[in-house]
C-alpha cells in the first residue's frame, strides 16, 4: 500500500444522515492513527431541475465510497451517477458505490412480455459511469449480483435483525414470509432462530393490489413475525397479518429491511393487526408521519465494518448471517 493510498467517504443528498452514522461508527472501530470523516461535496440546482454534483476537496489518488440509497429512484440515481463520473474524472483511484437500498430491482427479469429489465438497466449504467465495485444490502433478488461484472458486496440484514429479534425473548415464535418469493428468506430466519415456518401465499389482481392470500403452516398460538426485503404500500403486510390473526396467531409483527412505505402505507400499518414492525435505515422514514408501531435498527455500524475491511483488503465474510 503506497503512502498515496487513502479512503475518502462521501455521501449524496438522500443519504447524508446514513453517511454520517456510518462515519461515526468508523470512527468507534479505528485503529491506530485512522480517522474517518465524511467529504465535502456540494449539488449546484439549476432552474430547469438539472443538476451538477461536485467535490469541494482533492479526491486524487484516493479510494472514494460514495454513500446513495435510490429512493425514489429516479433523481436520486442520476446525482448516484453523476457523482460517481465526477470521481473518476478528478482522478479517483477506485470507486465503490454504497447503495443501502438498490432502487429498480424488483425489475429482476421478464415477468410479461415487452417489458424492461430494470435492474439489469441500473447495473449497466452505474458500469458505464465508472463504478469499480457495488456494496447493497438485501437486494430483491440474489441474482442481480450476476447482473453486474464487477464485485459485489452483498450485505444482509438478517446480520442486525436475527439478534433484534432474539432479544424480544418471544414464545411460541414463528417466522412467516408473506408470499412464495420469500420462502428461502423466511426460512433462513427460522433456522437461526430454531422456529416454524409459515408461509403466506397471495395472488395479484396487478402491481401493488393483492387479490386473495392463504396461510400454509401452523399458525394457532404463534407470536408470528413476517419477514420481507421491503414494504412498499403495505398492502401484502397488513392483509398477511388479518390473515394470520384470523387464524389464531397470538400477535403478528412484520420485519422488513427497506422501508419504502409509499402512497398509503403509514396509514396501513397502523390501522392492520400488526403489532409492531421492524425496519432498517437504509430508507429513512417520512418527516412527520406516524409511525407509533415502526422501531428502526441500524445497519450503519454493519456498513462501516464492511467499508474498512473492503478499503483494508480483509474479508467481509464475518457480515452476513446467511
Amino acid at each position: 500500500m503506497n503512502s498515496e493510498h487513502r479512503m475518502e467517504l462521501f455521501a449524496c443528498r438522500a443519504s447524508k444522515d446514513f453517511a454520517c452514522k456510518v462515519v461515526d461508527a468508523l470512527n468507534k472501530i479505528a485503529e491506530g492513527d485512522e480517522k474517518y470523516r465524511l467529504g465535502a461535496s456540494e449539488v449546484t440546482q439549476f432552474s430547469d431541475g438539472e443538476f451538477v454534483p461536485s467535490f469541494n476537496e482533492s479526491v486524487r489518488g484516493a479510494t472514494v465510497f460514495i454513500i446513495q440509497s435510490t429512493f425514489p429512484p429516479q433523481e436520486n440515481l442520476m446525482e448516484l451517477l453523476l457523482t460517481i463520473d465526477a470521481a473518476k474524472r478528478a482522478s479517483a483511484d477506485s470507486v465503490i458505490a454504497v447503495m443501502p437500498y438498490f432502487g429498480w430491482a424488483r425489475q429482476d427479469r421478464k415477468d410479461k412480455p415487452r417489458v424492461s429489465i430494470g435492474a439489469k438497466l441500473v447495473a449497466n449504467l452505474l458500469t458505464a459511469a465508472g463504478v469499480d465495485r457495488i456494496m447493497t444490502c438485501d437486494l430483491h433478488a440474489d441474482q442481480i449480483q450476476g447482473f453486474f461484472d464487477i464485485p459485489v458486496d452483498h450485505i444482509y440484514a438478517s446480520k442486525v435483525f436475527i439478534p433484534y429479534l432474539r432479544s424480544l425473548n418471544l414464545e411460541n415464535l414463528a417466522i412467516a414470509a408473506p408470499d412464495m418469493g420469500g420462502a428461502k428468506r423466511a426460512n433462513a430466519y427460522a433456522k437461526e432462530l430454531a422456529c416454524p415456518v409459515i408461509i403466506c401465499h397471495k395472488s395479484r389482481e396487478k402491481a401493488n393490489v393483492v387479490a386473495s392470500m392463504t396461510a400454509i403452516g401452523d399458525v394457532e398460538g404463534k407470536n408470528i413475525v413476517i419477514v420481507d426485503d421491503m414494504i412498499d404500500t403495505a398492502g401484502t403486510i397488513a392483509k398477511a397479518a388479518d390473515l394470520l390473526m384470523s387464524k389464531g396467531a397470538k400477535s403478528v409483527r412484520a420485519c422488513a429491511t427497506h422501508a419504502v412505505l409509499s402512497g398509503p402505507a403509514y396509514d396501513r400499518i397502523n390501522n392492520s393487526s400488526l403489532k409492531e414492525v421492524y425496519f432498517t435505515d437504509t430508507i429513512p422514514l417520512k418527516t412527520g408521519a406516524d409511525t407509533k408501531k415502526i422501531k428502526v435498527v441500524s445497519m450503519t455500524e454493519t456498513f462501516a465494518s464492511a467499508i474498512r475491511k473492503v478499503y483494508h483488503y480483509e474479508p467481509i465474510s464475518t457480515e452476513f448471517i446467511f
